[in-house]
């Protein structure tokens, strides 16, 4: 089978990915500018995230499983025409509530990025597949990253609202730029209709022990990942601290070793060696709440934690994606809708857990709280371990799912 991704392809997947996901969090290390411009209490800011990882949450279940049935090329470049939209309602939004719709909308809209996931998936060598998923995953780790220090920067030249208006027309450009150089489907399409495509999302889970494993685990690293994310603006930015919006963007830099993670994940699944990858990244993300923990003490001990964290949620979520498109590869789209529901769910978890945390207890109180998921998803991970074997063969990936 030849690809259809060459590497250029690939890196402007990549870009892509980056800049949809990012909208989902330009709004975290803007937090308390939001705040103070809407007069929303510190210890309820956070719904902002929560709201946004909803949303994108409901666009998983609505509209990933599409892919399986519609041309990918012209849901990718109505995703991206439809987010320019929400982004400019987000800019211009004059109250809290309509800001909060606005989010929402674009949450729904930035799965796109999953779209094109599992795009590359489909046009790649199943040889290559993990190397594929992880280079252009790696644009995802990119953007999250960079989304705070893009944030930040813009934010202190022309205030929150100017970083929305950015990346609205920086959206529209990639719309025009994939219109032009994503190549046309010829892959066979799925017959079903909305109802039964968007049903089949949950029989997935029931049915295959691998896509349900992996998918608890996404839960979890990114409950962790977004309790360290979501509050960690508020004692930078605040006395004795007091770091600009730029300084605290610069600490996303710090996380870059994620994007190694995750290309050097996905040449070990190929490989085989998923688990023992799974392994390694969950005990780095566990012991990174030692130096998070520091903060108060120095600097750069959360820059060496922050550093360690996205390494090893990288390397588990790149591992993950990697074994469940070996489940069906026929379903490549609602594998990956019901997977990122539960990376989208722990997302919003850990935004609205970590506020709260923060509000009541402060910044240990977030350590402590982010520890505990950690080593839960290492525990669960071991405990499911000899429940889901690695999918390599080829009876494993040529089988289907009947759905009801």
């Amino acid at each position: 089978m030849s690809s259809q991704l060459s590497r250029g392809r690939t890196l402007l997947f990549a870009i892509a990915c980056g800049l949809a996901v990012a909208n989902v969090y330009y709004a975290q290390p803007l937090l308390d500018l939001i705040a103070a411009d809407f007069g929303i209490d510190h210890g309820a800011v956070g719904a902002i995230v929560t709201v946004t990882q909803i949303g994108y949450g409901a666009g998983l279940l609505l509209i990933v499983p599409l892919g399986d049935r519609l041309d990918r090329r012209r849901l990718i470049v109505g995703q991206l025409s439809l987010s320019f939209l929400a982004l400019g309602a987000v800019t211009f939004a004059p109250s809290p509530w309509i800001m909060l719709g606005a989010m929402g909308v674009v949450g729904v809209l930035a799965v796109v990025a999953q779209v094109i996931v599992a795009y590359s998936a489909i046009l790649a060598n199943p040889s290559e597949r993990g190397r594929v998923v992880g280079t252009v995953t790696s644009g995802i780790v990119l953007g999250i990253l960079l989304a705070r220090v893009i944030a930040g920067s813009i934010a202190d030249i022309g205030g929150w609202r100017a970083v929305f208006a950015v990346s609205a027309v920086a959206t529209l450009t990639m719309a025009l730029v994939l219109l032009r150089a994503t190549p046309k489907e010829i892959a066979r399409r799925e017959h079903l209709s909305y109802r039964r495509l968007v049903s089949s999302v949950p029989t997935l889970l029931v049915r295959e022990p691998v896509l349900r494993i992996r998918a608890i685990l996404a839960f979890l690293i990114f409950t962790a990942i977004t309790t360290l994310l979501t509050p960690m603006v508020l004692p930078l930015s605040a006395p004795p601290i007091s770091l600009s919006h730029t300084s605290i963007g610069l600490f996303g830099l710090a996380g870059a070793a994620g994007a190694l993670g995750a290309a050097f994940a996905g040449n070990q699944a190929d490989r085989g060696h998923g688990q023992r990858t799974t392994a390694i990244g969950l005990t780095i993300m566990l012991a990174s709440w030692i130096p998070i923990a520091l903060l108060p003490h120095s600097l750069w001990w959360l820059v060496l934690g922050v550093v360690t964290i996205d390494y090893g949620l990288q390397s588990v979520h790149v591992t993950n994606q990697g074994l469940i498109y070996r489940v069906r590869p026929e379903a490549q789209s609602r594998l990956t809708a019901a997977y990122m529901l539960f990376y989208s769910l722990g997302s919003a978890t850990g935004a609205l857990l970590s506020t709260l945390t923060y509000a009541a207890w402060g910044w240990h109180g977030v350590c402590l709280l982010g520890a505990t998921v950690s080593l839960t998803a290492l525990i669960f991970w071991a405990a499911t371990k000899p429940a889901a074997p690695e999918p390599f063969s080829t009876e494993n990936t040529n089988q289907k799912v009947e759905i009801p």
